[in-house]
């Protein structure tokens, strides 16, 4: 699941250095909102469960899932990564973030596989060392695959 929802269309690097985390957000959700899978109303309300709540979706060192609410607008179980040349603060300096995913749910228990095989992939620091290294795309889903093969 996690090699069909993670792919060319929905895996971004970035160069940019001038990035808020609102902005990476925003960027690493872009792909899901051009396909449909989440609104835009989706993403407002990422960002704003960051304001109201936190740095919560700091989920390891340099790694952020953003998420929110199926009813804010998601329109089917998706994800996205993006991942920063530079680190990007989340909220403040004590959460530097690289790699953005996004997730998006339609009920509480239908995404559960996704964030099986993602924390799978997230707990071997040798894929997430590939991962952060990465310079392509290509290299990035390269290391995912090998991950949940």
């Amino acid at each position: 699941m996690l090699n069909d929802l993670l792919n060319q269309q929905t895996v971004q690097i970035t160069d940019r250095s001038d990035l808020s985390w609102q902005d990476a957000i925003k960027l690493a959700a872009e792909p899901l909102v051009t396909n449909g899978s989440i609104t835009e109303q989706y993403v407002t309300s990422m960002i704003d469960v960051v304001d109201n709540q936190g740095p919560y979706i700091n989920i390891g060192d340099h790694i952020a899932l953003a998420h929110t609410r199926p009813e804010n607008g998601s329109n089917r179980i998706s994800l996205a990564l993006l991942k920063t040349s530079h680190t990007v603060d989340l909220v403040n300096h004590d959460h530097p973030i690289t790699l953005w995913f996004v997730l998006s749910a339609v009920d509480n228990e239908s995404h559960l596989e996704v964030i099986k095989q993602l924390m799978s992939l997230l707990t071997d620091e040798k894929k997430v060392e590939a991962l952060m290294n990465s310079s392509s795309v290509d290299a990035i889903l390269n290391a995912i695959s090998q991950t949940v093969s």
